[in-house]
């Protein structure tokens, strides 16, 4: 699905979404799905009109195995270079392990649903540590915001010349706009920081944002976010 000129949404990876960004000289995709999605997103880059070879760089917003489970088989069938902040880095390179979330009575219920997210991802290189403030060359310059919460080192992209947001798990368009919550909550870190991470989102400027898990706003999106963040008190 084309969110907006060059920009796609690939779902169907188990849980979430993953994004395609097109440009005229090499495709950007960020983060991977679940393990077993390569082949949906490689679909996804033929449907876009373009070839896996196109692929040259692809961005972890956080380590967690929904957005890291394929990005081992898809760096090894393209080559692609990897980034990820430096607090997650070394749970994608398989060198420290993924937290687990609490093993409340909620998560219980939900264990035969959450099974696959909670595998252990394939290890993976990752090429370039992104720290806050850093910019990716993507879409004419994308900023690097450290918004940890979900995990210690979840990133978010701001791209001011598309008026773009790519929100990771930072913020979550299911169940209402807001920080991750709900089944989602179940998997954060530290869930006060996760407030405050969305509340530094919601003072940037962009018409749309992109999440992991949720429907992308495509209009208005940076005011939705401020509506959302007043609600946090």
């Amino acid at each position: 699905m084309e969110i907006i000129e060059g920009v796609h949404a690939i779902d169907s990876l188990g849980i979430g979404r993953a994004y395609l960004y097109a440009e005229a000289d090499r495709l950007t995709l960020i983060d991977t799905g679940l393990a077993g999605s390569a082949d949906r997103i490689f679909a996804a880059i033929e449907a876009a009109g373009r070839k896996p070879g196109d692929l040259r760089q692809i961005i972890i917003t956080h380590c967690h195995n929904d957005h890291t489970g394929s990005l081992a088989d898809i760096v090894e069938r393209t080559g692609a270079q990897v980034s990820a902040h430096p607090l997650d880095a070394p749970v994608v390179r398989g060198d420290a392990p993924l937290l687990r979330p609490n093993p409340g009575g909620a998560l219980r219920l939900l264990r035969p649903l959450l099974a696959r997210a909670m595998q252990p991802a394939p290890a993976a290189a990752v090429d370039r540590e992104l720290a806050d403030g850093d910019e990716v060359d993507l879409g004419g310059g994308a900023k690097v915001l450290h918004v940890p919460g979900h995990t210690a080192g979840s990133i978010a992209l701001h791209l001011p010349q598309r008026r773009l947001l790519f929100a990771g798990d930072a913020a979550v368009n299911a169940l209402g706009l807001g920080p991750p919550s709900g089944p989602f909550g179940m998997f954060n870190a530290d869930r006060a920081q996760t407030r405050e991470s969305f509340r530094k989102l919601a003072e940037l400027d962009f018409d749309v944002a992109c999440f992991g898990h949720g429907k992308p706003l495509d209009k208005d999106a940076s005011r939705a976010f401020r509506r959302a963040a007043e609600k946090l008190g």
